[in-house]
């Protein structure tokens, strides 16, 4: 996936989880932050962030904050924190026969039970759900989710369990938007709920993957599968 017009600037400040304060080119500008999780140790004052310019002019705000710089001690990492970015990554991914054949037809944000899924999947008459969450929590070049408790994350595990019974495929994908990542792991230590879904879903038949990025300022896209330690 790409995107058009990336501009650089430095990060401000975030007054809330919809607005950065961001300087471009010498002057503060309000920017839309695509992403409503904390971020907090992405979004440091000072760091380096990429930003895509609006096509609206109707628009409130002119930029969207899509990803940020990093400092780490294996050196800069670039991350993508567009939390719309994963689905249509993970759309891609499979479109190239990916986890699943080339043929097989997909569609997106289809209902199952009391919870939508981001993707559903037809293949050799065979239907299949797959969540997909964005992962943007590094540490030591591991990765990490969530970066806050997700009822609704816990909740969407449940079902694919109950779909898993009822004879369906069901898959929890997720997307770490980055390069270098060595594993993923659900984050026990900020919620350990998630952790103890994720383990019953694996034990239920639940396939759980995880793929990391090839990440530039205007582009995302998998690049492969990451060992997944739950």
């Amino acid at each position: 996936m790409e995107y058009n017009n990336v501009i650089m600037g430095r990060f401000l400040s975030r007054p809330n989880r919809f607005i950065a304060e961001v300087e471009i080119s010498g002057r503060t500008e309000t920017v839309h932050v695509k992403n409503t999780g904390r971020c907090k140790e992405l979004l440091v004052p000072g760091c380096r962030v990429y930003l895509e310019t609006s096509s609206n002019p109707a628009r409130k705000t002119k930029f969207d904050l899509i990803a940020a710089e990093k400092e780490t001690p294996q050196g800069t990492l670039l991350i993508n924190m567009d939390s719309q970015a994963p689905n249509k990554a993970a759309e891609e991914w499979l479109q190239r026969g990916a986890v699943f054949g080339k043929d097989a037809i997909i569609r997106r944000e289809v209902t199952y039970g009391s919870s939508r899924f981001d993707l559903c999947i037809e293949e050799n008459g065979q239907t299949s759900y797959m969540e997909v969450k964005g992962v943007t929590l590094e540490k030591d070049r591991r990765v990490y989710f969530p970066d806050a408790p997700t009822e609704r994350g816990v909740k969407h595990v449940g079902e694919l369990i109950r779909a898993k019974k009822n004879g369906l495929g069901a898959y929890i994908l997720f997307v770490v938007q980055m390069s270098g990542a060595l594993s993923f792991s659900p984050n026990d230590e900020t919620h350990p709920q998630f952790g103890q879904a994720l383990r019953l879903a694996q034990q239920n038949g639940v396939q759980i993957i995880a793929a990391q990025c090839r990440i530039t300022p205007n582009s995302m896209e998998i690049t492969g599968q990451i060992p997944v330690i739950l």
